[in-house]
């Protein structure tokens, strides 16, 4: 195996039993694809390296039980560190971690940490403490795994917060829309309805005024043709005033004239002066030639008639 890459000597070289010793290989980087094709090394040393960062798929490792990354230079371990669910020891001394992965708290089977001469955040380094025994290692993974729970537990609770206040803003907005669509629905509606009864107002405008322009023709048709269609009897026709009637008339009052003085001249006794006895002698006369005169007769009784 080269140094710096690791690659080129096979790892079986190396492994001895279950354990695979790769320190002071002055390695920067860490040989995964080998390393995952060794599942019995589940004891690995890559101790006093140059390893500034682990690749994301070193954590697709999860047969190890016990890693020993100490005096290296990582200033940060994978956010899914946490899959290494079968490790149980761990050596992180002497590197530049300043904060643990939240997945850390997911390393149920962890009993031995150090963390020592590391520059950590001072909470978590209250928490872990020295490890500067059996004793110290082991309980410095229990309050550290306790510890990163606790702040699992805090994102966790912040992460089902965040994404409630974001189920309450969807449903504000859902409720917000909805209540938009049911204003435009409503607002649609009132428009038809308007619209409705505009159209309505405007076709009962019309058919008064069809109606009121039928009623003005039939009133002018019935105009015209009222002395044809009236239904009072006929009328005799009306002859014109002529001057016969009007010689008649006055033929008629000079009659009723004579009458009068006559019955005067024979009822009264006026019958003897000489003017009544004058015009009754001219009244015999006259009665004598009328009944001569038969045409003058009838026409006197065609005129009574009228």
């Amino acid at each position: 195996m080269s140094r710096g890459s690791g690659k080129g000597l096979s790892l079986k070289d190396k492994l001895d039993g279950n354990e695979l010793d790769l320190s002071l290989c002055d390695l920067n980087e860490v040989p995964v694809r080998e390393l995952a094709a060794l599942p019995k090394a589940t004891v690995l040393d890559l101790s006093c390296n140059n390893l500034v960062s682990l690749p994301s798929d070193f954590c697709s490792l999860m047969h190890l039980v016990k890693l020993d990354l100490s005096k290296n230079r990582l200033q940060q371990l994978p956010l899914d560190f946490g899959r290494l669910v079968n490790l149980q020891h761990l050596d992180l001394l002497n590197n530049r971690l300043v904060t643990l992965p939240v997945s850390f708290a997911q390393l149920k089977n962890l009993k031995w940490l150090d963390l020592k001469d590391n520059p950590l955040d001072p909470v978590l380094a209250k928490v872990a403490g020295d490890c500067l025994d059996e004793n110290q290692c082991k309980q410095a993974a229990v309050k550290v795994l306790q510890h990163m729970k606790a702040i699992q537990s805090e994102q966790d609770r912040q992460r089902q917060r965040k994404l409630q206040a974001e189920r309450e803003m969807e449903k504000r907005r859902e409720a917000e829309q909805r209540a938009k669509e049911a204003q435009e629905r409503e607002l649609r509606k009132r428009e038809k309805a308007e619209e409705k009864e505009r159209r309505r107002r405007e076709y009962d405008a019309q058919k008064a005024a069809k109606q009121e322009m039928e009623k003005k023709t039939k009133k002018e048709t019935v105009h015209t043709r009222k002395p044809a269609s009236s239904s009072r009897p006929p009328q005799p026709p009306r002859h014109k005033p002529s001057w016969s009637r009007s010689v008649l008339r006055v033929l008629l009052f000079v009659l009723f004239c004579i009458l009068c003085t006559l019955a005067a001249c024979k009822l009264t006794e006026l019958q003897h002066q000489p003017l009544c006895v004058s015009v009754n002698t001219l009244f015999g006369d006259v009665v004598a030639a009328l009944q001569n005169h038969k045409t003058l007769q009838n026409m006197l009784q065609h005129n009574s008639q009228q």
